[in-house]
Parts: C-alpha cells; structure tokens; sequence
C-alpha cells in the first residue's frame, strides 16, 4: 500500500494525463468537439512529465498538440471543405498521400537530427519517428480523415513501448489501450461515415 500510495504521490500528474487521455479517446469515438478541450488541458501536464522523463521531441510535441486542439475545434465547429460544406468523416483523397509522406521524410529528419545533435537523447529516432507520424495524424484527426486511425495504431504501438522503456508507466498503459481502441475507433468512425452516407442518399 505505501508503494502504490508513494507511486501516485510522485507521479500524480501522469495519472492525471492518463485519466484525461481516456476521456479524450472517448470523446474521439463520439467525434465530439469536446474532445479538442480536453485536448488543450492534456498537454499542458505531460510538457512536464516528459520533460523529466527526457523524451524531449514528444515534450516539444505537447505544444503542438495544444494549438492544434485550438485548430481541431475550430475547425470541427466552424470549418468547411473546399466546396464550402461541414467537415464530416471522409477517406483520405489519395492525392494528399504522397505528400503527407513526404512531409513525414521531412520531419523525421529534422526531428531526429535536432535530438541527436543538440540533445542527450538516448532514443532519437524512434522519438522521431513517433512525433513526425503523430504530425501527420493530428492533422488528418483535425480533417477527420478515418485512416487518421490506422496512423495513430502505428503511432502508439511504438510509443506504448517507448514509454515502458523510459519508466513512464501510467503514459505505457494509456497507449497501449490507444494501440486496440485504434481499431476500434475506426470501426465507429467507419459506421458514422456510412450512415451518413446513407442519409444523404435518401434525403437526395
């Protein structure tokens, strides 16, 4: 009992992100905006979790993920396609693929040359790996694209073992559940985008 009570004492603030990461995934199943604040909240504690932790590059990423919480709700509010409709749950348009892989490249490499050089990083790539995939998810996520789940299911397989390795635990076991609700959530987002595929053939 002392162990656990000392665990939650010294790494209160990881079980707190921890809890509100489950929160957010529900949230992402309902697709509802929601999601987007808890997503601004949940960054601002792990900036300091993996910061001491030394994993810098997903430290770094917590600010990204903050202003594209900002991004996310607004969009997912406000936001229009090129045609001027609502975003609404789509595939990805396949001429976007190889520029998002391209962009990954591109990231990869800046990220990881940062990390290895002006760090004491023991994992760069595999650091870099995770935060330049993430990117990429967190934008298609803001776009509703439905792989964005097949991205994150990469994204957090990794990081779930990344996490262990560091002694991040409570992190470890929230995306390691993120690792099998991927699949999950792409199997509700699939079925949303169905249905409403199916309204708008009968409504026309």
């Amino acid at each position: 009992m002392d162990a656990i009570l000392n665990y939650i004492t010294t790494n209160y603030l990881d079980i707190l992100g921890t809890i509100l990461g489950f929160l957010y995934l529900w949230l992402e199943f309902r697709t509802s905006a929601w999601m987007w604040v808890v997503g601004c909240i949940m960054p601002a504690i792990y900036i300091v979790v993996l910061y001491q932790a030394g994993i810098y590059a997903d430290c770094g990423m917590e600010v990204y993920y903050f202003l594209a919480g900002i991004y996310g709700l607004i969009i997912w509010l406000r936001g229009k396609t090129e045609k001027g409709e609502k975003v609404e749950i789509s595939a990805t348009p396949r001429n976007l693929y190889i520029w998002l892989a391209v962009l990954f490249l591109i990231l990869f490499v800046a990220i990881a040359v940062c990390l290895r050089e002006y760090t004491d990083s023991r994992v760069p790539y595999i650091d870099s790996f995770t935060t330049s995939l993430s990117i990429i998810a967190m934008w298609m996520l803001s776009r509703k694209y439905i792989e964005q789940w097949w991205v994150w299911f990469v994204v957090d397989a990794v990081s779930a073992g990344l996490y262990i390795y560091k002694g991040v635990y409570g992190r470890s076991i929230l995306y390691a559940v993120y690792t099998l609700m991927a699949i999950y959530g792409f199997y509700c987002w699939y079925k949303q985008m169905k249905q409403k595929t199916a309204k708008n053939d009968v409504v026309s």
